[in-house]
């Protein structure tokens, strides 16, 4: 069980296949995106390095454009576990004493799924966003969240995750952080 909150000093974002051909069956796509958006934003208000995934881009397509746009740096991958092409090392090179990873993505109980495992075998601290994470159905995503949560990861919404990054209301960017969170309604 982990207890810790999520460090911004040791944390990066990894946002999953949120591709434009995968996102119109997801189930609540809009919302899905619009939190993985803001989680982006929020970590770059705070210093806090965002990694893209692509499952089979050359098939499936680039992520859509508001996700791709914040990432640092995106991987292409045919692995559903994006840690079996190369994503141990992005997260390195992103931030090489970084041992706390904050996943979102698509579709949940299958790349994004399988991706957060990946970084639990590793050695990370996993956190998952459940409502930036999306699969088709919703059973799968209950169960996904389920299975995370019983394999050591912590399942948590996107605002627990800012509050946490923040950490105080003194914070010199809790004002640029709120007023993300309040534009996002």
């Amino acid at each position: 069980m982990n207890l810790d909150a999520v460090n911004a000093r040791d944390c990066v974002l990894v946002l999953v296949d949120y591709q434009a051909r995968l996102m119109p069956a997801i189930h609540d796509a809009a919302a899905v995106v619009a939190n993985g958006v803001l989680l982006a934003q929020a970590a770059h208000a705070l210093d806090i390095p965002v990694v893209g995934t692509e499952q089979n881009p050359a098939g499936l397509g680039p992520n859509v454009e508001q996700i791709r746009a914040e990432c640092q740096a995106t991987l292409a991958k045919t692995h559903f576990d994006a840690c079996a092409d190369g994503l141990i090392e992005a997260l390195h090179d992103a931030k090489p004493m970084g041992n706390q990873v904050v996943v979102a993505g698509c579709e949940a109980h299958v790349c994004m799924m399988q991706t957060a495992l990946g970084l639990l075998r590793a050695g990370k601290r996993v956190w998952v966003v459940a409502n930036a994470s999306g699969s088709r159905r919703q059973a799968d995503h209950s169960a996904a969240m389920a299975r995370l949560s019983q394999a050591g990861a912590t399942v948590v919404t996107h605002e627990m995750v800012l509050f946490e990054w923040l950490g105080d209301c003194r914070h010199p960017k809790f004002r640029d952080v709120l007023k993300l969170i309040k534009a996002a309604g």
